[in-house]
């Protein structure tokens, strides 16, 4: 491993690059050499396996499933203008850095365009950088795919869709609270959130809706239910980030 050391936004963050781009989960394992880079040759003996001249060409990035809107989303590309926002990318790479040794994943809630998403996946790409692999999944299109997964034509399964989201080390559940609660929904949304939960797996979710109500707005609460907002008080650390909305901000019309 090679360890290279940023400083940005005054943390400095030290990450640590794997020599060979092999998964260190032990997912998708090479079916010649099972991961140890050396392909046993009848009559021959040993020799480099060839996955690893392919996974040096690799992105290993690619496989956190991060949409190609967020991909060079970074924490040095990260603008923080408010006080709660410069206090959640110090932690947000507070958490990269002292990664596995983290006890709580993080519930990232705030209106629309302050930048939550960013932070998600600046987190993913630096644990990507450790040599770590985590996974990215925007909540509506999880839930799209295990409805698909119910179609005999897709050749997938509920099982086949739910197992790497289960069993990631560190998942970003993107926009949380977005699709409407039905009980199909919440118990889906249960199924995951007490799975990760019991088997101790690190979750960071980011939310528009907020725990207090305002005027007409729902709450977190009323979107998934008293009991999953209970237990994502035990799993994350909420950080409030407020702010303008950065996409109104960039694109307003300006006058000629």
């Amino acid at each position: 491993m090679a360890q290279t050391a940023e400083n940005i936004n005054g943390l400095s963050l030290v990450t640590e690059r794997p020599v060979a781009d092999i998964d260190p989960t032990g997912n998708d394992l090479c079916q010649l050499c099972f991961g140890t880079g050396m392909e046993i040759v009848p009559g021959k003996g040993a020799r480099p396996c060839s996955c690893r001249e392919s996974d040096r060409h690799a992105n290993p990035f690619e496989k956190v499933r991060v949409p190609t809107r967020y991909i060079k989303c970074h924490f040095n590309s990260y603008e923080p203008g408010t006080p709660s926002q410069k206090e959640a990318v110090r932690f947000a790479m507070k958490f990269v850095q002292e990664y596995p040794a983290v006890d709580q994943g993080l519930l990232l809630m705030g209106s629309v365009g302050v930048g939550k998403t960013h932070l998600a996946v600046s987190i993913l790409k630096g644990l990507t950088e450790r040599g770590f692999s985590p996974l990215f999944y925007e909540f509506g299109s999880l839930l799209k795919e295990i409805q698909d997964s119910y179609n005999a034509f897709t050749h997938t399964s509920e099982l086949a869709v739910l197992s790497p989201v289960l069993k990631a080390d560190v998942l970003v559940l993107d926009e949380l609270g977005a699709s409407k609660p039905t009980d199909w929904v919440r118990d889906t949304m249960a199924h995951i959130i007490n799975s990760r939960y019991n088997d101790n797996k690190l979750t960071i979710f980011t939310t528009n809706y907020h725990d207090i109500r305002t005027g007409t707005e729902e709450t977190l609460e009323d979107r998934i239910g008293v009991r999953l907002r209970s237990r994502l008080f035990e799993m994350c650390r909420t950080m409030i980030i407020d702010g303008e909305d950065h996409r109104r901000r960039m694109h307003l019309p300006r006058r000629s």
